[in-house]
């Protein structure tokens, strides 16, 4: 983690999200639907709609719109047939990029997520190219100055996989997809609160960016995640604050 602040990096993502709050919302609609189509619409059966469900409120999405992609999600309303898609490649300088997609028209997504990597300097990859690169894990991000003994045992506790403390005194608690809720309903009962908490593919090593380079590359990452059939876009790069 050494030369950037991981803490300044959570936070500057946080904006841009806000900053775009209507393409979030409709992010998250999709993934309830399709959770809720994939696994059922009882989120005590279903994790992945539970999860879901829980961004959604994080981000306060109100419970209408929740309760309608449920329920186009089983078919009690007409809803439109999304399929799961992966793309992989590479930005600036090599850094690795993947491409989570919510899609009904393949052909038209694949397009347009290639455009966006041939526009802003990078390339698609094959299947595979760059996904070991990549963790899936649970991911919790604790502010600086928070106790790092009390969180290290209350998060052993509550059985995650690790729990690290970065350059910039920023906490960082690892889990398992699946109990990535399990932990975090722990720590929040035990007055830890995450200020930013998900389920995610952790680049397993980082690439720092500065200057020209880094907005290049944010440039890239912005022109995929805001294409409408993007839910989520991971990176091996950082960029220096």
């Amino acid at each position: 983690m050494a030369g950037h602040s991981k803490w300044a990096n959570i936070q500057h993502r946080k904006g841009r999200q806000d900053a775009k709050r209507g393409k979030v919302f409709t992010k998250l609609i999709k993934e309830i639907t399709v959770a809720a189509k994939m696994g059922g619409g009882d989120p005590g059966a279903n994790p992945r709609l539970r999860l879901a469900i829980d961004k959604a409120k994080g981000q306060s999405l109100p419970k209408d719109n929740i309760d309608s992609a449920v329920k186009r999600g089983t078919g009690q309303l007409e809803g439109v047939n999304y399929e799961e898609i992966r793309y992989e490649g590479y930005g600036i300088n090599g850094a690795a990029v993947m491409v989570d997609c919510l899609t009904d028209n393949k052909v038209r997504t694949v397009a347009e997520v290639r455009h966006a990597f041939a526009k802003h300097g990078g390339n698609m990859g094959t299947d595979g190219s760059v996904a070991f690169m990549f963790k899936h894990c649970g991911q919790l991000l604790f502010a600086p100055g928070t106790d790092e003994a009390k969180l290290m045992d209350a998060a052993i506790d509550a059985g995650a996989d690790d729990v690290a403390t970065n350059d910039d005194a920023s906490i960082e608690v690892i889990t398992a997809p699946g109990d990535f809720l399990a932990v975090k309903e722990a720590l929040e009962s035990t007055g830890f609160i995450a200020e930013f908490a998900e389920v995610t593919m952790k680049p397993l090593n980082e690439t720092e960016f500065a200057g020209e380079d880094a907005l290049k590359m944010q440039k890239l990452l912005d022109a995929l995640d805001g294409l409408d059939d993007v839910q989520a876009v991971y990176t091996t790069a950082v960029m220096d604050e």
